[in-house]
C-alpha cells in the first residue's frame, strides 16, 4: 500500500526538539541540543564552525543518522525512528547526496557512475540509461557520457555527481562541502547549477563554511554549540561565471 501523500501546506523537512548525544569514553557529546527547524522550498546553507552541529544536523537530515529524542518529519512523515532498511529505501529514492569528495568510481564511465542508484533500486536497463542520459544533459555533460573521472576536470566530476544525486528525481539534495575541493570558478559554475535546480522545484541542503558560496542561497542557517543561532531570508547573489582568463600567448 502507498504511503498517504502529505497534507497541502506540509514541510518538506520539520525538525521538532531534536537532540543528538554521542557518547565518547566518559564523555557525552551534545552534537544537537533542541533543535527545531522546518524547511520547504529553498537553497538552504548551514554554517558553523567546526563542532558546531552542522553536519550532525545533515546526516539527521539525509537519514543517515536518527535524533537520540525529538521527531524528524521528511514530507511529513516521521522517519525518526525507522530501522535501517526503511532509511536506506528513503535515501535511495527521496534523498540525492553530493559531497566535498566527488565519490565516482574511477574504472567507470560518467554514464555508468550516474546509473548506480538506478542499479539498487532494480530499475529496468533501458530506463536507466535513458535517465542517465538525461541527468547528464541536465548538468551539462551530454557530450561526456562515456569520459571516464580520470578523463575529467574536478567540475565535471561534481557535475557528474550531481547528476548522480538528481537521477532517481528526489525532491531533495543534500549536499556537503559541495565546492571544497574545487577552484573559485568552478565553485561558482556548481552554484549557478544548484540554483538552476532550486529553481525548477528541487530543495537543495547545502552545508558549507565559505561565506561567499552561502551568499548564493535563499536562507542561512547559522548552527552554534549544538543550536540554530540564526535563521535568515536573504536575496541570493546571482551565480554569473566568468569568462575565462585569457592569457597572451608567448612570443617566438
Amino acid at each position: 500500500m502507498n504511503a498517504p501523500s502529505p497534507q497541502p501546506g506540509t514541510p518538506l523537512i520539520r525538525l521538532d526538539n531534536v537532540h543528538k548525544t554521542y557518547r565518547m569514553g566518559d564523555e557525552v557529546v551534545r552534537a544537537l541540543n533542541g533543535v527545531t527547524l522546518d524547511i520547504d522550498n529553498g537553497l538552504v546553507a548551514i554554517m558553523g564552525a567546526s563542532g558546531s552541529g552542522k553536519s550532525t544536523m545533515m546526516n539527521v537530515i539525509g537519514c543517515l543518522d536518527r535524533p537520540t529524542t525529538g521527531s524528524y518529519f521528511l514530507e511529513g512523515k516521521d522517519v525518526s525512528r525507522l530501522g535501517h532498511n526503511a532509511l536506506a529505501d528513503i535515501r535511495n529514492h527521496t534523498i540525492g547526496f553530493v559531497f566535498q569528495s566527488f565519490h565516482l568510481l574511477a574504472r567507470t564511465s560518467a554514464l555508468e557512475n550516474v546509473e548506480l542508484p538506478l542499479v539498487y533500486a532494480g530499475t529496468p536497463g533501458k530506463e536507466r540509461r535513458k535517465r542517465a542520459e538525461e541527468a547528464l544533459r541536465r548538468v551539462g555533460l551530454g557530450s561526456r557520457i562515456h569520459h571516464y573521472p580520470n578523463q575529467l576536470s574536478g567540475g565535471q566530476q561534481q557535475r557528474v555527481a550531481i547528476a548522480r544525486a538528481i537521477v532517481s528525481r528526489s525532491r531533495l539534495l543534500m549536499a556537503d562541502e559541495p565546492t571544497g575541493n574545487l577552484d573559485s570558478r568552478t565553485s561558482v559554475e556548481i552554484m549557478a547549477l544548484f540554483q538552476e535546480l532550486f529553481r525548477e522545484g528541487m530543495t537543495i541542503v547545502l552545508v558549507t563554511h565559505e561565506p561567499d558560496i552561502a551568499a548564493f542561497a535563499s536562507r542561512v542557517v547559522v548552527m552554534k554549540d549544538g543550536e540554530v543561532q540564526s535563521d535568515k531570508l536573504q536575496e541570493p547573489a546571482v551565480a554569473v561565471v566568468p569568462p575565462p582568463v585569457s592569457r597572451p600567448e608567448a612570443r617566438p
